[in-house]
């Protein structure tokens, strides 16, 4: 699905009342995980197991 197909069908599954600013907010997600899955396609993504260790650091006072 190219980048223009995927922005139609956001906008077809929003609500009517949705505001150019939500509009906008999910667009950049979409962008944002479709970047994320072609860095992991590149090879470039990190490992689950990197992550956890980030997350314990993170959480261990």
């Amino acid at each position: 699905m190219s980048d223009k197909e995927a922005v139609l069908e956001l906008i077809k599954r929003l609500p009517a009342t949705v505001s150019l600013r939500e509009i906008l907010r999910e667009i950049e997600f979409i962008a944002a995980v479709k970047e994320g899955l072609d860095e992991i396609d590149q090879g470039q993504g990190i490992s689950v197991e990197s992550v956890e260790q980030m997350i314990a650091v993170w959480t261990t006072p």
